[in-house]
């Protein structure tokens, strides 16, 4: 989801040069699918399979049932990664759901722009066939290297399960068992998933 969308994504466009951010934000829904932004270049990728959505939101009904008030969790919003300053080329990654502060949510509602990587506590990303790779090597480095303090990755292949990983200082992500079941956590918040529901 943009936070300022001016007009469609032309797919078939040539590049003429990197996007930052700021281009980035420039360009509205793609007719078909959706887009991230890696150094620069636009990526776009299909819409998820009717499992992963229906999976999504019942993660979110959860997960949003269960926060503290000063936290929130949205479906499917770009995150400003940071990895270079502005005017430079961006980097942006779509989540399938991550958690944020309300203060960063009511910025974005008000001043426009994105959810930046340091506004956000946890990234949680549903594998899909063509996402298994990316969710758990380049993601998994991305949003260490964003210094975003934890990533959850589901997998919804029977049975349905959750890798809870949290970084350090010094070694990057941290991995937990892998659960199936129950997912409980009291970090960075007490949480209770029931993985068997997202099936």
């Amino acid at each position: 989801m943009f936070a300022t969308p001016k007009h469609q994504v032309e797919s078939n466009a040539p590049a003429t040069h990197l996007l930052t951010i700021e281009e980035y934000l420039e360009f509205g829904e793609p007719t078909h699918g959706y887009t991230e932004l890696l150094e620069g270049r636009l990526l776009t990728s299909p819409s998820p399979d009717r499992r992963h959505m229906k999976a999504s939101g019942e993660l979110y009904e959860q997960v949003d049932g269960q926060l503290p008030d000063h936290l929130s969790v949205v479906q499917d919003l770009d995150i400003d990664l940071r990895f270079l300053p502005a005017g430079q080329p961006g980097f942006s990654r779509r989540p399938d759901l991550i958690v944020h502060s309300r203060a960063a949510g009511d910025r974005v509602d008000e001043q426009g722009g994105l959810i930046r990587a340091d506004e956000v506590l946890v990234v949680i990303e549903i594998v899909s066939p063509g996402s298994r790779r990316t969710d758990r090597i380049t993601k998994y480095a991305e949003y260490a290297e964003a210094g975003i303090p934890h990533y959850w990755l589901v997998d919804t292949e029977r049975p349905t399960s959750l890798l809870a990983c949290h970084l350090t200082e010094q070694f990057g992500y941290q991995q937990r068992q892998e659960a199936t079941g129950l997912f409980t956590t009291d970090e960075p918040f007490p949480l209770t998933v029931d993985l068997d529901a997202l099936g």
